[in-house]
């Protein structure tokens, strides 16, 4: 059996609703998003795709982004061009067809098409994700810092990726 490749396109308004359903399913690895907040986020995103239906998505930002994260202001203290994955999610029925690794490459094109030559991103230590830090790790990302955040509730670990810029 053959399996078709998804493309990856644009998210457009009509997705916004499916993406908030799957984002609040893993909101404890990212955080829980009313609609009003995914809309301002995504209109604030450097680049937002999604695959298929919406089998994984991915939402980032550049260095110009209103965004109030501690994670993207971690990174803004530190760069001064930078682009910032905030999340990227996988359905559970879709894991293991390599879309997060995908999303990442289409991302790191157009990142270095702008200019651009750091990608960035920030992985839980407390709760740990260890399937995030390896596949961070396998595709290039290294280790740039840590912090606590929200009040000591979550630690997290900050990850940059060079690329050709």
């Amino acid at each position: 059996m053959i399996e078709v490749r998804l493309p990856i396109e644009r998210v457009s308004p009509r997705d916004e609703s499916a993406i908030l359903a799957l984002n609040n399913e893993y909101a404890a690895e990212l955080s829980w998003l009313e609609p009003e907040r995914l809309s301002f986020l995504l209109g604030e995103a450097f680049y937002a795709r999604r695959i298929g239906t919406l089998e994984a998505f991915i939402i980032t930002f550049d260095q110009d982004a209103s965004y109030d994260s501690p994670n993207f202001l971690w990174f803004r203290e530190r760069y001064p061009r930078f682009v910032y994955v905030d999340r990227v999610v996988v359905a559970a029925a879709a894991r293991g067809r390599g879309h997060a690794r995908r999303l990442y490459e289409d991302l790191f094109e157009q990142a270095s098409r702008v200019g651009q030559a750091i990608v960035t991103c920030e992985v839980n230590a407390e709760p740990p994700n260890p399937a995030s830090d390896a596949f961070h790790a396998a595709i290039g990302f290294a280790e740039e810092g840590d912090a606590v955040i929200h009040g000591g509730r979550k630690a997290v670990r900050y990850y940059a990726r060079r690329i050709a810029g």
